[in-house]
């Protein structure tokens, strides 16, 4: 098979000079929305942080539209994006093909979830946290706006690669619903970023929501900081970092104290052991050393093998509990990824827990069971630590209906069989 990958891998794409793809996609939105979010200056985006976080948005069905073009636009560049730089052959081909079944099969939950992202007045997207390309985060607004509401800042999975803020909108229309709020933080992908600006970006994004997350009605001392798959990865590099450095003295936005606990699902965490285990599932050798600024950059970004150096040992003491979820059946990141973490976070005195469960594929947790409807081990467990200490959200929890099933059983049960994950 021949891939079309680039062979160098200290490269790096800077911030600062976009790529046609982030020119096509920008000049898309603004010519669809005549708004900021297309091709703005600085001035423009920080007059926009600026702006009251009570005010609503004015309802415009062809805004709604123009931005629900936009957006699979840029799913679909993504997704071409994505096949260039893996290249095209039989397992390419192969697995392209099974990821379309699998999203037909599931398509009358996503329908569902998207008309809800694109139009409920719970939803506020694309809200400025930066001055990079992709600095962007969606709130999910409880109805209930009564007192402050615990926060759950997410940053979503995609390989590194193929990454979007939309793709927590089930979770977070979910947790909106038991009076938590949510935050999805988008974040520069390979190419338009590597491995470091991603943390960056999801750095900037969590100081923002920590600063600002009071003017929506969200409670500044109670946020949460969860990630799936890549996104995992991704903010517990930041969390430990951001540890490291507080540990150093140094002057930072936001303080590792202002996150209540840390959920990781599915993530990995330890570049040197992932490495040879995607190359054979197909995201190839020399792409994930592109997008990890080369092996001699997995220490750093590797928060398994980072929180063991004596350097960082003073950084345990300052980490959130931390809580790891994986499926048995995980084969895109194995579970001995989570359990390895674990094992080096309690072996420097963190306070680490792994649940795992039996069976459980990648998806399964974050979409196949969402979709399922009704109970759900994860995420009433996640509800209940969130919701832990309050007894008049434990007891509106405990009244809950069963959630609502968007997917029949027959389309899920084929969709688990085909999955390409």
């Amino acid at each position: 098979m021949t891939s079309l990958s680039p062979p160098v891998h200290h490269q790096r794409p800077r911030g600062g000079n976009e790529s046609p793809l982030d020119l096509d996609v920008r000049c898309l939105i603004c010519r669809f929305l005549g708004s900021p979010f297309g091709t703005s200056s600085n001035h423009d985006q920080l007059q926009l942080r600026r702006k009251p976080a009570r005010m609503e948005r004015q309802p415009s069905f062809s805004r709604e539209i123009g931005h629900a073009a936009a957006e699979t636009y840029l799913v679909t560049r993504l997704s071409f994006t994505l096949l260039r730089y893996l290249g095209v052959g039989y397992r390419w081909i192969s697995r392209l093909v099974g990821l379309a079944c699998y999203a037909l099969l599931l398509m009358p939950g996503f329908l569902q979830v998207a008309y809800c992202y694109f139009f409920s007045s719970q939803v506020h997207r694309s809200i400025v946290y930066g001055d990079q390309p992709r600095n962007r985060l969606d709130l999910y607004l409880p109805t209930n706006r009564n007192g402050p509401k615990p926060v759950v800042v997410f940053v979503t999975g995609g390989a590194w690669i193929i990454g979007y803020k939309a793709w927590g909108s089930l979770l977070g229309l979910q947790l909106a619903e038991r009076d938590i709020i949510v935050a999805c933080v988008d974040y520069r992908n390979f190419p338009q970023g590597t491995i470091s600006d991603m943390v960056k970006d999801v750095s900037q994004g969590i100081s923002f929501v920590c600063n600002i997350i009071g003017e929506y009605g969200g409670d500044p001392n109670r946020i949460y900081l969860m990630g799936q798959s890549a996104g995992a990865h991704v903010s517990a590099c930041v969390l430990l970092e951001q540890a490291i450095r507080e540990s150093r003295g140094e002057n930072t936005s936001w303080s590792v104290s202002q996150i209540k606990a840390y959920f990781g699902l599915s993530g990995g965490y330890n570049l040197f052991n992932l490495v040879d285990h995607f190359h054979n599932r197909g995201l190839y050798r020399s792409i994930f050393l592109s997008i990890m600024e080369g092996e001699e950059s997995f220490e750093q970004f590797s928060p398994e093998v980072r929180i063991k150096d004596p350097s960082s040992r003073d950084a345990a003491s300052l980490l959130p509990p931390i809580k790891l979820f994986h499926g048995t059946s995980d084969y895109s990141i194995p579970s001995d990824a989570s359990i390895n973490f674990v094992d080096a976070l309690k072996g420097v005195g963190a306070d680490a827990e792994l649940i795992l469960y039996e069976g459980k594929s990648h998806t399964d947790l974050f979409l196949q069971d969402p979709l399922r409807g009704g109970k759900d081990d994860l995420f009433d467990h996640l509800v209940a630590v969130i919701h832990a200490g309050d007894e008049e959200a434990l007891a509106k929890d405990a009244l809950a209906p069963p959630r609502k099933r968007l997917v029949p059983e027959i389309l899920l049960s084929l969709a688990r069989q085909i999955s390409p994950f």
